[in-house]
């Protein structure tokens, strides 16, 4: 099935607008005339649903239908198997794309409106990157169209980011200078509105303690082991009281990753797993202080030893770009939100039943107005955040699942790998084309993105939690 649906990518991507023609209506009619390509690598990436640094089917799709429509593809960017960067035309200005393409653990979901695990699968798209991954993908060889035909200028480059959902991919190609010429950034997610992004994310640092201690028959000897798990429970008490004096925009949450092998055996190692956010990257770093003083603390209390604090993973808090965020709206009005039928919204409504209070709708069919004032503050994390931090980036959601939905659920799974996902991600791959083009013949719009951005670094400066020196982890569990 592989072979001929490239064969079908080769046959529909060779459309090519004439230089008179419009190139916003030549980028939009490409994507409308390749959607059941794009729907089917959506679903290819959907059924692998690959976690992060594993996403190597999912990487591969995507870069074989770039070079396929002409694309230079770098694979393997920044030590990680699985990131790449693709490039087509010459010149400035360089508009960069994200894609983003791994799953989440324990989501296994078939497309069905009710609970049901699919077989064989252990992962799932609980936060829709086989569309966002794909759609950006298309919008990319999209804007090729406009720049093959002569009609607009430039460089567009697709970054196919791993592991967001540990925010390693894009931090660790920021610090191997991978996003080094690029001019202004491009993205979008799943979403169960259409709506511009006008809002900071948290910034979130990621973090693993592991300790060591004795082994021992737990029976016979207990008096001659050092419980290693006891460390990991003591810290979790220790940051239950401390949940008691943060801010109230905190966020502390973990897994045991290695709690012992079996009862009988007093635990010689064991390891756990933080993720600790706040609204402001500097309230992050001084928590981290606390949280590593009580994982010593506790390897105190259980005379265990704190062998290794590794930051896997340090992301700071998104800052949204105004006049990005305008021109993406402009972009998402002309196109529109998703349409769906009596079909998909009865699927939609099954897949809300146990969600209280049951949504109003079904699913959202409008365009979002901008609003005014100062970002919002959103609650997620993401990579994207580091990348604000340098660069211009304007980001904006689709609605591709049910409304209200909660986020990493079987809900966003189910309808990720249907039409009401993908009806989503053809509108992100028209809005991101639009709107890269709408930068491409107006300059002036990245010269006053940059000057946006200028302003809000003003009394702001980039640190990190990540040592020195450190490269991408080659795995994540």
């Amino acid at each position: 099935m592989k072979k001929v649906f490239f064969a079908v990518t080769l046959v529909l991507v060779g459309i090519q607008p004439s230089a008179q023609s419009d190139p916003k209506t030549a980028a939009l009619g490409w994507v409308d005339a390749n959607g059941t390509v794009l729907n089917r690598v959506n679903r290819n990436i959907w059924t692998w649903a690959e976690t992060g640094l594993e996403e190597t089917k999912s990487s591969e799709e995507l870069q074989t239908l770039l070079k396929a429509n002409g694309f230079t593809v770098e694979a393997g960017v920044a030590g990680m198997p699985t990131a790449f960067v693709a490039s087509y035309g010459t010149g400035k200005p360089v508009i960069g794309i994200l894609a983003e393409y791994d799953a989440l653990p324990g989501l296994s979901q078939d497309a069905s409106p009710e609970r049901t695990n699919r077989a064989g699968a252990t992962a799932g798209h609980g936060c829709g990157h086989s569309v966002f991954g794909t759609a950006s993908t298309g919008a990319a060889i999209a804007v090729k169209q406009a720049l093959a035909s002569g009609a607009i200028k430039g460089t567009v480059k697709l970054f196919g980011t791993p592991a967001e959902e540990t925010g390693i991919g894009k931090t660790y190609m920021l610090r191997e200078g991978i996003f080094k010429d690029v001019d202004t950034i491009l993205a979008w997610h799943a979403g169960d509105l259409t709506a511009a992004a006008w809002d900071y994310s948290k910034a979130m640092v990621s973090v693993k303690f592991k300790f060591e201690g004795l082994a021992s028959h737990a029976s016979v000897s207990p008096h001659q082991g050092k419980s290693a798990l006891d460390a990991v429970e003591l810290m979790s008490v220790g940051v239950n009281f401390m949940r008691e004096h943060v801010k109230e925009d905190t966020r502390i949450h973990y897994v045991i990753t290695n709690g012992g092998g079996q009862p009988n055996v007093v635990p010689g190692s064991a390891e756990v797993w933080y993720y600790l956010r706040a609204n402001k990257h500097v309230d992050v770093e001084e928590y981290f202080v606390w949280l590593t003083e009580i994982a010593r603390a506790a390897a105190a209390m259980s005379r265990t030893k704190l062998i290794e604090t590794r930051i896997d993973a340090d992301m700071h808090e998104v800052l949204p770009n105004r006049t990005l965020v305008e021109v993406i709206q402009r972009n998402l009005e002309q196109v529109g939100a998703p349409k769906f039928d009596d079909r998909e919204k009865a699927f939609a409504r099954v897949t809300q039943k146990d969600l209280k209070p049951v949504p109003a709708l079904a699913l959202a069919e409008q365009v979002e107005p901008l609003p005014g004032g100062p970002p919002r503050q959103g609650t997620h994390s993401t990579d994207v955040g580091d990348l604000t931090w340098f660069f211009p980036v304007g980001q904006f959601t689709a609605a591709t699942y049910s409304y209200g939905a909660p986020g990493h659920s079987w809900q966003i799974v189910a309808c990720t790998g249907t039409s009401i996902g993908e009806k989503g991600m053809m509108v992100a791959a028209k809005t991101i084309a639009g709107t890269a083009i709408d930068l491409y013949r107006s300059p002036e719009l990245i010269a006053r993105a940059r000057e946006d951005l200028k302003k809000t670094m003003a009394d702001q400066k980039y640190t990190t939690l990540i040592p020195e020196g450190q490269k991408a982890p080659k795995t994540i569990r």
